[in-house]
């Protein structure tokens, strides 16, 4: 059963029990065992690579629950939906990992890439490099960060850790503070989350005042509020690369008739 908490402690809260999480998993399987795998485990596809072939790419997302709303949809075949996305022209795809509050799993990233080809981002609350070699393992390509979640020593290690294995990082901040760390520590890839984190509102004029801030040699992602086709034009309009989206396109009765509209492809008809 999910948990759901409440909004003023909705990020602590979950860091706290995924701290919890690893340290249980480190009983079972050593930070040393679990990097060796790592090592040996297939190359990664490219995810930066996917988010630059095309003007504003969109990273779809595999969410079956917010821990602020609740279930989003029902009978939710995450295979089905990934094939969806895949089908209808998403450049990679969001597979959240984190149980309690989400009702995610590890294991998804591993069902997920054996039914798609598109790169996978393994999104989660990352507080120990455990989980950096654990996304490679099980079949990520990418890994969230949130900067609000570590201090500037162990995002660099974070950062430095995924590139070690083949893994992009998408570094996700929240303000003009956390956009200097992230490139402070090296971020290729920063994400843009519009949702403030005292409020939990959404406001896509986030991304616009922050990402002006980026250099032009990085790649932004603009994350959370993203519901239309306009507003991916809007976000282009202040240098966006590529969009992160979720609850729009699991809530829609027709996910992969969304997708394509979010692309400005819905006159034409997914594989």
């Amino acid at each position: 059963m999910f948990k759901q908490v409440r909004e003023s402690n909705i990020l602590a809260g979950i860091a706290e029990c995924r701290r919890r999480d690893v340290e249980s998993l480190k009983t079972r399987k050593s930070l040393d065992r679990i990097r060796a795998e790592a090592m040996e485990s297939p190359l990664c596809r490219d995810f930066a690579a996917a988010l630059t072939a095309v003007p504003c790419a969109v990273i779809a997302e595999i969410k079956r629950t917010s821990p602020l709303k609740g279930r989003l949809r029902e009978n939710f075949d995450i295979c089905a939906m990934a094939r969806i996305y895949e089908d209808n022209g998403a450049a990679a795809v969001s597979v959240i990992t984190e149980e309690r509050h989400f009702e995610g799993s590890p294991l998804f990233l591993r069902e997920i890439r054996n039914r798609i080809t598109l790169p996978l981002l393994r999104k989660d609350f990352v507080v120990d490099l455990y989980q950096i070699y654990e996304a490679k393992v099980l079949g990520a390509d990418a890994v969230l960060i949130i900067a609000a979640l570590v201090d500037e020593g162990s995002l660099r290690d974070f950062i430095d850790a995924a590139a070690s294995t083949g893994l992009h990082s998408l570094v996700e901040v929240h303000d003009a503070r956390e956009v200097q760390r992230a490139l402070a520590a090296g971020a290729s890839i920063i994400g843009i989350n519009n949702r403030d984190l005292q409020t939990f509102r959404t406001d896509l004029e986030t991304t616009e005042q922050l990402a002006p801030l980026i250099p032009r040699n990085r790649i932004v992602v603009s994350e959370s509020g993203i519901a239309a086709r306009n507003d991916i034009e809007r976000l282009r309009s202040a240098g966006v690369t590529a969009v992160l989206v979720g609850e729009t396109l699991v809530r829609a009765s027709d996910p992969g008739l969304k997708l394509r509209e979010l692309l400005g492809t819905a006159g034409r008809h997914g594989n």
